[in-house]
């Protein structure tokens, strides 16, 4: 019994701190660098951030692809013949009906992105889920850097299952599998608008099947807090709404019932100070350099 409970005392104090302040570089950093890639990633941690935040979907032959959109978004996929993926094609090119071989063969950063005219062109990738654990905790230890969090968004839709995707209990087994396997769950957040997503992943967490992580609500409908709860079923970790639908007394009554709230997309240096005034717990933002000495 003694053996027991010192176990359970030095697992508390070898648990990572979370941050008092929570700054998570959205898809990396993309208003600097090229959306959800390695080389974002390791730009964001350079800046400072404590969370990366990133999506992934799911590959024709399995595997967890780093990616926002389910297809090759043609305002900056460039095609393996050098041609620019056009906006007629871009959601016929879906990466579920894809071999992950394949996927790799596309550029999606030599073009920029129109929107984010300060983002750095370079040639690269989709990487895979485990490939950016991999390099992101070696560059971790060859940096000397201090613990940080994943931010993992699971990109499903209702209308889009056995679709552009799978399931959601097929997408959350593929996703806890990679977290089990290379990351300690305390430095996972695990997000989705699609609240089936949560609620899978709240049940297997139950059962003893999936890590126990954090789980984020991301919202963006005009509904209160409340009543996006109430349709969650159970008080999640975070939410995290669109900024432009936070006020000062929403986040004193999530506050109220231990949720922590943490907006996005956050670019604004002023809307960031607000914000932090107000409150939040953290912000989701394009552009870390910019909240640097929030």
């Amino acid at each position: 019994m003694r053996i027991a409970s010192i176990l359970l005392i030095m697992s508390f104090i070898f648990q990572p701190q979370l941050p008092s302040f929570d700054l998570q570089g959205h898809r990396g950093c993309r208003g600097l660098m090229p959306e959800n890639t390695i080389p974002a990633f390791l730009k964001a941690l350079d800046l400072g951030v404590t969370t990366l935040e990133l999506d992934v979907v799911i590959s024709k032959d399995l595997r967890v692809v780093v990616s926002h959109e389910p297809y090759f978004n043609s305002a900056f996929s460039i095609s393996p013949n050098g041609k620019p993926v056009a906006k007629k094609e871009e959601k016929s090119l879906l990466l579920y009906q894809m071999n992950y071989a394949d996927i790799k063969r596309y550029d999606v950063g030599s073009n920029g992105n129109r929107s984010y005219p300060e983002q750095q062109k370079t040639k690269i990738y989709k990487p895979l889920l485990s490939e950016v654990i991999e390099q992101v905790e070696a560059y971790r230890s060859t940096k000397k850097l201090s613990a940080f969090s994943y931010n993992i968004e699971i990109k499903s839709d209702a209308s889009a299952y056995n679709k552009s995707q799978p399931e959601p209990a097929a997408f959350c087994d593929l996703v806890q599998a990679i977290i089990k396997k290379q990351l300690d769950p305390s430095r996972v957040i695990i997000q989705s608008f699609d609240f089936a997503v949560l609620k899978q992943w709240k049940q297997e967490t139950g059962t003893g099947k999936y890590p126990n992580v954090r789980l984020a609500a991301l919202v963006e409908n005009l509904r209160s807090p409340e009543q996006n709860l109430d349709d969650l079923g159970f008080k999640p970790d975070i939410y995290s709404p669109n900024y432009r639908l936070l006020s000062a007394d929403k986040i004193t009554r999530l506050h109220e019932q231990g949720i922590n709230v943490i907006p996005w997309t956050v670019n604004q240096r002023d809307d960031m100070a607000r914000l932090k005034t107000w409150g939040v717990d953290g912000l989701i933002t394009d552009y870390p350099d910019r909240a640097i000495g929030l």
